[in-house]
């Protein structure tokens, strides 16, 4: 049995990965711990399980494995740093880091320590990304030219987020660096790491980190990849579309299925067939843990994610497109 230490329940799905080391034959909960210590008290009554006041002394027990990270994104870097050099396995939402320094100073204490990191990037494994990747591998499509991703709630214009997360230090940013992980990583997962980043942030709320985002990301090649998310739309439907040199592929709009129309399929609109997702990262992170493998694909895409967040937010800053080349890792 890996026994798991919970580290804060900051983050709006905080709860969702409870549930999934609950759920998971291989895990349970040994304790909690808590940057505000009155909700970390809560969740271990309702879990059934300590609450320990101090985060070193969490990562000291030896009756504790591996750590779920869902602590404030500025504070990643630090409380995984010092998970990994307590030999702690890591699980943690996304992103992985705000910065690409801060990622590679989590990645190298983790090769260190010889630990195993896993990031939540769901809709990586979910059955619509696998039938879509099936699809540009097949080529019908042809060479890609465009992908758009978009991803958008009502979270700030319906009241129902906390207000932490409209912290720019908690966060690190708004609806780009929170649901626009989602877009950004399966840009980079259709269409690889760009050459440059150029983003726009709106901020319609009035808040200090923005409600309203789109990044564009240049290739070399000439094609282009858009990702947008925002928190102040009610009915946005979560879309995916490719265009290639020959076909389109379109899913989401409105209906979660698959649409391609190709020059190599008759010209004709084809409903794709939506098979099995693959596992969520947290059980693929487990049988790393029992089988010593690593999850090089899921870190990679964590770190590529992180580039590209750090880039979105320095373009904006800056007015430019930042290219990947100049952050510092």
């Amino acid at each position: 049995m890996i026994r798991i230490g919970m580290i804060s329940y900051w983050h709006v799905h905080a709860e969702d990965y409870t549930r999934q080391v609950l759920n998971n034959p291989d895990t349970e909960i040994a304790a909690i711990w808590d940057e505000e210590p009155e909700r970390g008290r809560e969740k271990a009554a309702k879990y059934g399980v300590p609450f320990v006041d101090s985060l070193d002394e969490l990562l000291s027990r030896s009756d504790i494995d591996a750590v779920v990270v869902d602590a404030p994104t500025d504070t990643h870097r630090d409380v995984m740093v010092k998970a990994a050099r307590a030999g702690k396995h890591i699980f943690t939402e996304k992103v992985l880091a705000p910065t690409l320094k801060e990622a590679n100073e989590i990645t190298s204490e983790v090769r260190r320590a010889g630990v195993k990191l896993a990031v939540s990037l769901p809709r990586l494994y979910d059955s619509y990304t696998q039938a879509i990747l099936k699809v540009i591998e097949e080529g019908t499509l042809g060479k890609l030219t465009l992908v758009r991703v978009r991803l958008s709630h009502n979270g700030a214009t319906a009241g129902w987020l906390p207000s932490h997360f409209y912290s720019l230090k908690q966060c690190g940013g708004g609806a780009l660096i929170d649901l626009g992980c989602h877009p950004v990583y399966l840009v980079r997962l259709f269409l690889g790491l760009p050459e440059d980043v150029s983003a726009r942030f709106g901020y319609v709320t009035g808040r200090e980190v923005e409600d309203n985002a789109a990044a564009v990301f240049a290739y070399p090649n000439g094609a282009l990849g858009i990702a947008e998310a925002g928190f102040v739309n009610s009915h946005s439907p979560f879309s995916i579309e490719l265009h290639g040199t020959d076909g389109t592929l379109l899913y989401g709009f409105p209906k979660e299925q698959i649409l391609v129309r190709s020059q190599r399929l008759g010209d004709d609109w084809q409903e794709v067939p939506i098979g099995d997702r693959l596992p969520y990262a947290f059980d693929q992170w487990v049988e790393h843990i029992k089988n010593g493998t690593e999850a090089s694909d899921n870190v990679e895409l964590a770190v590529d994610l992180t580039k590209l967040m750090e880039a979105a937010n320095r373009s904006v800053a800056e007015s430019r497109p930042v290219r990947i080349a100049e952050l510092e890792g």
